[in-house]
Parts: structure tokens; C-alpha cells; sequence
């Protein structure tokens, strides 16, 4: 991302960089985005300071800023952890963190106007469900509502894993967690600990906290 440049080169915190359209696009694990003009392509910096909560939640605060974004432009979306976005089940957006040096580079891809219809797990865009706004306009909303999250954040992280709990699937929703190691666990959603992990309640009475991994709605 050229926003990782800019970070190493000592960009401010707060700067967003917004493309019309991707050529390379990248989701989750390296996967293609598909980037066709009239969405959302867009990156910005957190610059990370001592005492702070872990960078590792910042993907929370991107997905209740950007499930706030949408819900004004008519769409009531769904949290899956860690920041996915469902409408119907369907995914709306994208979020991916990459930290360089001190920053963490957040970008958000946002299926505003069109949405592929060709994968392996339904897709789905605002325009499906509502009016699309221009990718200015939406950015600009966004900027503003994720600048304020970051604030509460630094604060503690209690009030955003309470935003994302409010927003999510409800508890006992039937989960499957696929793990970086090619393993998959299955059970019920339990909740966010304490840092935001996700807390699976397995069929045996115990639980399992996820930290890494792509879950997936049974």
C-alpha cells in the first residue's frame, strides 16, 4: 500500500488515502479484492503510542466506525468478528490492518455501488439495498466517525468491544473458526474477552479464545 510508504517516511496520523479504483487490490491472507470504480478503496494511518490498548483492536474500532458509516446511507449492517460486515449474511466490506514500524496502516474496501457475484461466499453492496453515495461523500463520513472511535479507544477499549457486541451476531450464534494452521473449530459465539478476542463456547463445556483466524456464521 503506498500509505505503508508514507508511514515509513513519517506521515502524520490521520492522513486517508482514497483510490477511484484498485489494479491489486488485497483482502484477508493475500486473497484479490475485487475493485471496480463506484466503490470504496481507502487507507489510513494510526500512529501508536505507549499505554494505549493493544494495536491488534483497532480492527474493532474500524469495523464499529464502519458499520456506523453505513447504517446513515440506509443499510443496517451485521459485526462479525473481527470487522467483517454482513447484510443478509452477504459481506459488504473489506477491513485489513498491516503494521509498519509504529503506525498501523488500516484500509477499507466497501462495496458501495457493485459487488462480485462470482465467489465462494455471497457478496453484496449498498446499492442492493438502498441509494450508493459517492465514495467522497462516504469516505468523508467515514474519516470523521472513525476519528472519533480512535479518541474512545484511547481511552480504553470498553466502550468500542460494547459498540461491537451491540452490532454483532447474537451470543450463541453457531460459529466455525478456521485458524492460521489449516485447522477449524467449531461452537458457539461467546462473546469478546476482555482485549477483544473471540470467546467460542465448544460442545464440551469448555471455551476456546480465538485471536487469529477467519470465522464463518454456520
Amino acid at each position: 500500500m503506498d500509505v505503508a510508504e508514507l508511514a515509513r517516511s513519517g506521515a502524520s496520523e490521520g492522513l486517508w488515502l482514497r483510490a477511484e479504483r484498485q489494479t491489486s487490490g488485497k483482502g484477508r491472507q493475500g486473497r484479490a479484492w475485487d475493485s471496480p470504480a463506484g466503490n470504496l478503496y481507502i487507507s489510513t494511518l494510526v500512529r501508536v503510542r505507549p499505554g494505549e490498548p493493544a494495536p491488534a483492536t483497532l480492527a474493532l474500532v474500524a469495523a464499529v466506525a464502519l458499520e456506523e458509516a453505513v447504517s446513515l446511507f440506509g443499510v443496517q449492517p451485521m459485526l462479525k468478528w473481527p470487522n467483517d460486515l454482513l447484510v443478509g449474511g452477504a459481506k459488504l466490506s473489506g477491513i485489513l490492518l498491516e503494521r509498519v514500524e509504529d503506525a498501523v496502516i488500516i484500509g477499507f474496501g466497501v462495496n458501495l455501488a457493485h459487488h462480485p457475484v462470482d465467489l465462494d461466499r455471497p457478496a453484496t453492496s449498498i446499492a442492493a439495498h438502498a441509494p450508493a453515495p459517492e465514495p467522497q461523500v462516504f469516505a468523508e463520513t467515514l474519516a470523521e466517525i472513525f476519528a472519533r472511535w480512535l479518541s474512545r479507544w484511547r481511552d480504553g477499549i470498553a466502550p468500542v468491544r460494547d459498540r461491537w457486541l451491540a452490532r454483532a451476531h447474537p451470543l450463541d450464534t453457531a460459529l466455525t473458526a478456521r485458524l492460521a494452521d489449516g485447522t477449524s473449530t467449531e461452537g458457539l459465539f461467546g462473546g469478546l474477552d476482555a482485549q477483544g478476542a473471540l470467546i467460542l463456547r465448544l460442545a464440551d463445556g469448555t471455551t476456546r479464545v480465538i485471536h487469529a483466524g477467519d470465522v464463518f456464521l454456520l
